[in-house]
């Protein structure tokens, strides 16, 4: 029986979940760590990606040797207790999957709970980031992680949340969040529209990042002899005329990218660098690597060879071919 939990209901007590339990549960919504994902502004994961593991074509990334992960689970109990000792407030884990009362594919793990506050009871979202990550966190929380919070709040009906972060391991940055209806509105009408392709079984647009790529090869990974005439399509047949225009662009653009470094690479010469107004170059030999002379090996030992090769699965290649003009 659900419970309520401030505006949200309690789904499902974690303590008591096993990890497959967990995982059952987190198929039948979209989580906060989904949100960015789900409504196309995660970096690093498309919406088709994602699709395919909430219908159950793909199982989600097993992370529990991710080391970024490891370090973010193992240093969560310390910047909680950092963030209650700078903050003079009380923070307590909730234990709970948590769910929308309206929007019941709405899904929520809090971090912490944060009590004592003036404003009420608001969210702590915990990060950890390496010292590639810190660029990203001058300007403010990552949008990613904005929608995170955001959702956080869509599904607890609090009106702030904290982001603490640990940069680089020594700086400690606690950001502030505000509860934004109208933000909340579209993050909803959004994470809707992807939870409505779940629903109906049909798979969002890919959005171009390499990860969409993956997901096709993964959703498609053999081809059949069946060639698709679309000639009369006119819908088909200009996007295929805005793809090759695109593609002409891309070439036009990677050649002229091409000729300007070389034109640069030939100013330096020798030099291993050069430091402009706008930013700096370098252009220095790596070392030296060791690697298998697979051809010395092939002639000398072809039986080694053989005992140590394996097979690696095709992948599907995408070519084109444009019809000649006619004469």
């Amino acid at each position: 029986m659900k419970t309520r939990y401030s505006q949200a209901l309690r789904l499902a007590d974690t303590k008591a979940l096993t990890h497959d339990q967990w995982l059952q549960v987190r198929q039948s919504g979209i989580g906060s760590s989904d949100a960015a994902v789900a409504i196309g502004l995660s970096p690093y994961k498309s919406p088709l990606s994602l699709w395919l593991e909430k219908t159950g074509r793909r199982p989600a990334p097993d992370l529990s040797n991710n080391e970024a992960v490891f370090w973010g689970t193992t240093l969560e109990p310390v910047l909680a207790y950092v963030y209650a000792q700078r903050t003079k407030l009380k923070v307590r884990r909730v234990n709970a999957v948590l769910q929308h009362p309206d929007h019941p594919f709405m899904l929520a793990n809090l971090d912490r709970e944060v009590l004592g506050h003036p404003d009420g009871v608001g969210t702590l979202e915990i990060k950890t980031a390496g010292y590639h990550s810190a660029p990203q966190w001058e300007q403010g929380i990552p949008l990613a992680y904005q929608c995170q919070v955001l959702h956080q709040l869509a599904v607890t009906g609090h009106a702030w949340a904290d982001v603490a972060v640990l940069i680089a391991g020594q700086d400690f940055r606690i950001y502030r969040i505000n509860r934004d209806d109208d933000k909340i509105a579209d993050l909803i009408r959004r994470e809707n529209a992807f939870w409505q392709h779940v629903l109906d079984d049909t798979q969002p647009e890919p959005d171009g990042s390499e990860d969409a790529g993956q997901a096709l090869q993964a959703l498609y990974p053999e081809d059949k002899t069946l060639v698709l005439d679309l000639t009369e399509s006119a819908e088909m047949n200009t996007l295929f005329s805005h793809f090759l225009s695109a593609k002409e662009k891309k070439e036009e653009a990677e050649a002229r990218e091409a000729r300007l470094k070389q034109q640069l690479q030939a100013a330096l010469g020798d030099a291993g660098g050069a430091v402009f107004q706008e930013g700096k170059i370098s252009w220095k030999r790596s070392r030296d690597r060791v690697v298998p002379d697979m051809e010395k090996l092939s002639n000398s030992h072809p039986e080694w060879l053989q005992h140590c090769s394996k097979t690696v699965p095709g992948s599907r290649r995408f070519t084109v071919q444009l019809q000649r003009s006619k004469s």
